[in-house]
């Protein structure tokens, strides 16, 4: 037998072997690389909420979830909406200009909502991702000052916030609640998670 001989049928077991050994490695690997796709659980969790609002009573408050994270839709009192106008000089930022939770342009208002009853939040805390309590009655309460006139109260660290979101002065949370991009489709049909386009 010659060298010759024996390098060429080397060369064909070689070159068999790692072509078997390609074709293996991309079995194992197209299932591997298919688990990084977002499951359909996952997208539907990332999908925009359909909310029936004119189930709400005045002063009543639903908690949907909405890519993971609990929003809130609350219905406020023309009281609730009354006691905003009072507030500013006690807020950190009552015109929700500070940008590390954006408010949408619609939102920029002192209800901070589209329409002023309809209040849509993400419920949880700027300082520590908290989830802040209602807090709704006015007057004194443990760990509220004496003039609460109503909103939310972060139990972890006492940050509170009044009934649009807006964090008040000297308080650990550094920025307003996050209100989540949202549209109405009807009067009654509100949809969290996506905004008009223009």
């Amino acid at each position: 037998m010659s060298e010759a001989t024996v390098d060429n049928g080397r060369r064909v077991w070689l070159i068999t072997s790692a072509a078997m050994g390609g074709v293996g490695a991309a079995a194992v690997a197209v299932p591997f690389v298919s688990t990084f796709q977002p499951s359909e659980r996952a997208k539907a969790a990332g999908a925009a909420v359909e909310v029936d609002v004119s189930v709400l009573q005045p002063g009543q408050k639903m908690v949907v979830e909405w890519r993971g994270k609990p929003v809130w839709v609350m219905r406020r009192t023309p009281e609730q909406l009354a006691e905003l106008e009072k507030l500013d000089g006690g807020l950190a930022d009552p015109t929700s200009e500070r940008t590390a939770y954006p408010t949408p342009e619609y939102a920029k208002n002192r209800h901070r909502s589209i329409k002023p009853e309809i209040f849509v939040a993400v419920g949880i805390c700027t300082h520590l991702g908290c989830s802040p309590s209602d807090k709704f009655q006015a007057g004194p309460q443990p760990s509220l000052p004496d003039d609460w006139v109503g909103g939310y109260l972060c139990p972890c660290h006492g940050s509170t916030f009044d009934l649009a979101g807006r964090v008040f002065k000297n308080k650990p949370a550094p920025d307003n609640l996050e209100v989540p991009p949202h549209v109405y489709l009807s009067d009654t049909l509100l949809l969290i998670g996506e905004e008009k386009k223009a």
